[in-house]
């Protein structure tokens, strides 16, 4: 076959060359690579969502806002998971019809410190603040910490104010994790596939180990 009728056959040299060597995939980083930073994707969404924002509420008054990038403004805050809401449910469907632990557990997580450790001086205040107003609440309250701790979540101390004086939290994805593993009896399955999706969606690495099967 010829070119154009030229006489001579087409240029394949081209073909011949050598092939340059493609740089790594940064969806999909080679062994001993690093991959790229999420920060520049992240910014990206940051910024779409506050231009969004400021076109849906124009009229928003920032001093009505908790901002905790203020640091002079916003206390008394803690770091919570991004699913909370669903690591309480599932929290819920392990301890029981009619006996829910979420709320007893998160009055707990936003009183410890950063190392999920606290000493429970009031127990009094904290059954309240988790809900249990009644004079049976402090017994109702025990009977809580007790099923949070029957379930691994949390380990606790006897001291001056009670058998749970001294509590520490476990990291829940951990735990979750384990009764998954263990096939718990009233272990939500459906509720636990959303969670490991959903840790895949933050970029949670606590069930990445989940994640990959």
């Amino acid at each position: 076959m010829t070119d154009g009728g030229s006489g001579q056959g087409p240029n394949l040299s081209y073909m011949l060359s050598p092939l340059k060597p493609r740089g790594p995939n940064p969806r999909c980083p080679i062994k001993g690579t690093k991959p790229m930073s999420r920060r520049p994707q992240l910014a990206r969404i940051k910024e779409k969502k506050a231009q969004m924002r400021a076109a849906i509420f124009p009229e928003i008054d920032q001093n009505r806002v908790w901002d905790i990038r203020n640091k002079a403004k916003t206390k008394g805050f803690t770091p919570v998971p991004r699913t909370m809401p669903l690591i309480g449910a599932i929290m819920d469907a392990l301890s029981g019809k009619g006996k829910p632990v979420s709320t007893t557990f998160l009055e707990l997580w936003c009183r410890a410190d950063e190392q999920g450790f606290q000493v429970m001086s009031k127990p009094h205040d904290v059954a309240f603040a988790s809900g249990f107003i009644t004079e049976r609440g402090l017994t109702t309250w025990r009977e809580r910490m007790r099923k949070l701790s029957e379930l691994g979540f949390i380990t606790a101390k006897p001291g001056a104010s009670g058998d749970f004086h001294y509590v520490q939290i476990w990291n829940p994805y951990l735990v979750i994790k384990e009764h998954a593993q263990k096939s718990t009896p009233g272990f939500p399955e459906r509720h636990y596939h959303v969670l490991v999706e959903r840790v895949h969606e933050i970029g949670a690495t606590d069930l990445a180990d989940v994640a990959a099967e």
